[in-house]
């Protein structure tokens, strides 16, 4: 796609972590559009006359029925069925606020239709005037309107002759496989509407893009990927689905669609909640792993407690175990347990790490997404049987990755079993190795050191209230429960990172500043003393 060369040297000032800017931009990167489908659920008449004529179709609506046909229903009819929007959730919209914001300055000489979602036709006009002023060298947030379809498009930049390229853009790293339908029917809506369309495609962060703690280069910021022939490609897919899609919007009542593994493919459904409120406790999907297919099997037999599934049904080990355990109502203890919670090594450190990753490179020298680890815990127990705590929380707005390996490396010290729960930690020291050379050594010193916990109870343990997971959040209040999370301010790594980038916002009171670090310091700390305190109980077993 063609460029302005006069683009290849622009830059954006970074100082910093950049902030959220007051534009609303139309990201959906997580399934639906926050700004339209918010909208909605105050639109009590519109809907109902909607129902009665069939609601118009949005690019995230079109996106919403092809994951399932009931999410579309209930975004047109029953948006109130939601599940409200998180604060992580919505930091990723703002992050795809951002990233759009700062796309558009790669397209100079454009303007913005202002008009919101529940001005569409207000947008088109505005589009159309645009469009016909040829000074206007792109245009941010085109609207248009074709066969009961209604778009918003990110970029529409005007070409010679007359011709137009549109862009999409995405706060991924890469085009996903989801983008094409997204693409594909911005293009037919485009050339139905009478434009002459020479490119079409995904502009996304290049995580290729190294920082150089100075000003962004938004020309390698972002990358641009050519859709054109796999829209054109597409049209007959479109084509069918918008006639499935529009018959199901004006039928009289809402499709039967059971929920299971799309529910969550190619994003996690806002009405989850809602659809699975009547699934037993012990509900098959828990039986970890299992495919649709076997789903199915089990509906077909008309089976959806675990307690009811048959023993020669095809299940895995794992599955088999979980069916077994819920089945009898009692753990399952391997006697291999007893010999990995005992070799261990002391002093014994409980360890957890606290990490954000910005879509925009804070510091120098990081990519676009880069996990930046600001916070450790560790719960030190020794072999009389001493329990000491030690914690780091990078609390200024700068690069923490020194600071936090230094402080990190002399907690450790050089012996001592180094207890995590799941990988991530070892992942993100050997990165630090390579980013920081300078601490390698220490760091890859300690990795040879590390038990994964969570590997040793997936492997020889059980507990029927584990729901088929053994994430930390299932397993704690399983075994411990006195420590569940419901009482923390913080209860998850996305809020953490969250909160402590709000924590480094200059324009964020100091007292909330302080509140903030006691909440991160209490989450991560809690972490820590809960897989202390789930080692004694697994040990308690024998």
């Amino acid at each position: 796609m063609r460029q302005d060369k006069s683009l290849s040297k622009e830059a954006a000032p970074a100082t910093g972590c950049v902030k959220p800017g007051r534009m609303v931009w139309s990201k959906r990167e997580i399934g639906f559009d926050s700004e339209e489908e918010c909208c909605m659920k105050r639109v009590g008449r519109e809907e109902t006359m909607a129902r009665k004529r069939g609601a118009m179709l949005s690019k995230s609506r079109f996106l919403a029925g092809l994951q399932c046909p009931l999410r579309l229903w209930f975004q047109c009819y029953n948006r109130d069925l939601a599940t409200p929007v998180s604060p992580s959730q919505q930091a990723v919209f703002d992050m795809g606020h951002e990233v759009g914001r700062l796309a558009t300055r790669l397209y100079p000489g454009g303007v913005l239709i202002e008009e919101d979602h529940f001005h569409h036709r207000e947008a088109v006009e505005s589009t159309r005037a645009a469009m016909e002023d040829q000074a206007v060298a792109a245009i941010y947030e085109a609207g248009f309107v074709h066969e009961s379809v209604r778009i918003r498009v990110d970029v529409l930049e005007r070409t010679s002759g007359g011709k137009w390229n549109m862009i999409e853009v995405k706060s991924s790293t890469s085009a996903k496989e989801i983008h094409l339908p997204d693409v594909a029917l911005q293009y037919r809506v485009l050339k139905g509407m009478g434009l002459d369309v020479i490119h079409t495609g995904i502009l996304h962060l290049n995580n290729q893009y190294v920082y150089d703690g100075e000003r962004l280069d938004l020309s390698q910021l972002f990358a641009f990927e050519d859709l054109t022939r796999g829209a054109i490609d597409y049209q007959g897919e479109i084509q069918s689905n918008l006639r499935r899609l529009k018959e199901i919007l004006a039928g009289d009542a809402a499709p039967e669609v059971e929920p299971g593994r799309h529910c969550s493919s190619p994003y996690r459904c806002e009405f989850w909640e809602h659809c699975t409120r009547a699934k037993p406790k012990s509900w098959v999907l828990y039986l970890s792993g299992i495919t649709q297919k076997k789903m199915n099997d089990l509906a077909a037999l008309g089976i959806e407690d675990i307690h009811d599934v048959p023993e020669d049904f095809p299940l895995t080990a794992l599955q088999a175990r979980i069916r077994n355990c819920v089945a009898q109502g009692e753990e399952y203890v391997a006697p291999e347990l007893l010999e990995e919670m005992r070799e261990v090594e002391y002093p014994v450190h409980f360890l957890d790490f606290e990490t954000t990753g910005s879509a925009i490179p804070c510091y120098t020298g990081t990519r676009p997404f880069q996990t930046i680890p600001f916070q450790w815990s560790d719960h030190i127990f020794q072999e009389d049987g001493s329990l000491e705590h030690r914690e780091f929380l990078h609390d200024e707005d700068t690069d923490p990755r020194d600071p936090f390996c230094r402080t990190l490396l002399d907690t450790l010290g050089d012996s001592g079993t180094i207890v995590i729960y799941t990988n991530y930690e070892v992942g993100v020291m050997t990165s630090l190795a390579v980013e920081l050379p300078q601490h390698a050594e220490g760091l890859l010193a300690t990795v040879d050191r590390v038990m994964d916990l969570h590997a040793a109870i997936k492997v020889h343990f059980y507990h029927p209230d584990f729901q088929g997971s053994f994430s930390l959040k299932k397993v704690l209040p399983a075994l411990v429960p006195a420590m569940a999370y419901e009482g923390l301010a913080i209860q998850e790594g996305n809020q953490a990172s969250l909160e402590y980038r709000r924590m480094l916002d200059s324009g964020t009171p100091a007292a909330e500043k302080e509140r903030i670090k006691k909440d991160l310091l209490t989450y991560c700390g809690h972490d820590t003393l809960a897989m202390v305190k789930i080692r004694e109980e697994l040990l308690s077993r024998f």
